[in-house]
């Protein structure tokens, strides 16, 4: 595999929930610079249509992600008013569990209980989504998550923003200006986080290390995600006569790169 196994700090149990809920917001922020949701609604879109799903459960969904604004343009623009979505964590954060559960948001939950998306079947039913999670996995539990959607015939939309695709000698030369430029980016992102709390500014201004965190994580996520070669070494056994996988790049409107997707959906009889 070109996928090697480095640490980022969201994923110690020890790491402070309310640092970790910082720096997802973060990641909330930079999914709508660049789009995300734009590119994840039509991908949604094709699969609950295609399937007649009614429920999509995001998993690894930290501070929310992409999801609740996918949700939203299911909505508007492809008129799927009967979807709803559940977001669920391994963590999950009571905070932002209130957030969505008492907030005005209609059609989002989010579930207070631990989801583990090694253990896919234990999840509420519907359209299983990992969005810039996957590759928190080791090969290990990667493939039990792969197993797992088979064996339980749940649909399974796996999405990474990043890819794998540069040297890694040439991503360790590179690394000092690019956890430089991710600092100073989150000085520039921080004040369009929404609520934005005492702690991620003083923690992010006064002592940063809110943005030495996430520029670490995000500079550490690019080699450990798995490649689509990767992803086909993972997969393999897991063919079958009543479940189907497909992978592929995907691409903006205007052609621009904005990842890879991996989907597995059960076959009908």
């Amino acid at each position: 595999m070109k996928r090697i196994q480095l640490f980022e700090f969201e994923d110690f149990q020890w790491f402070p929930s309310w640092m970790r809920k910082s720096m997802t917001n973060l990641i909330v922020v930079l999914h709508k610079m660049v789009g995300v949701s734009e590119v994840l609604a039509k991908l949604v879109a094709k699969v609950v249509q295609d399937k007649n799903l009614h429920t999509i459960v995001d998993l690894g969904s930290g501070s929310g992600g992409a999801m609740p604004q996918v949700l939203h343009l299911l909505h508007k623009n492809y008129g799927l008013m009967d979807v709803n979505l559940v977001l669920t964590d391994l963590y999950p954060d009571p905070g932002t569990v209130k957030k969505f559960n008492q907030g005005a948001e209609t059609g989002i939950r989010y579930r207070e209980t631990p989801v583990d998306a090694t253990a896919i079947g234990t999840a509420p039913e519907g359209l299983k989504t990992m969005v810039n999670s996957f590759h928190h996995m080791r090969p290990a539990e990667a493939r039990k998550i792969l197993e797992s959607a088979a064996k339980d015939q749940q649909a399974l939309l796996i999405y990474e923003m990043g890819k794998n695709n540069i040297p890694l000698v040439i991503w360790w030369l590179l690394l000092p200006i690019s956890l430089v430029i991710l600092i100073i980016m989150v000085f520039f992102m921080t004040p369009f986080v929404k609520p934005l709390s005492w702690r991620q500014i003083v923690f992010t201004y006064l002592i940063p290390i809110i943005p030495i965190c996430y520029a670490w994580d995000g500079q550490a996520s690019l080699p450990r995600m798995y490649t689509l070669s990767d992803m086909k070494e993972l997969l393999k056994g897991l063919e079958s006569e009543n479940y189907q996988w497909e992978m592929g790049d995907v691409k903006k409107e205007n052609n621009k790169n904005m990842g890879t997707f991996v989907l597995g959906c059960p076959i009908p009889a």
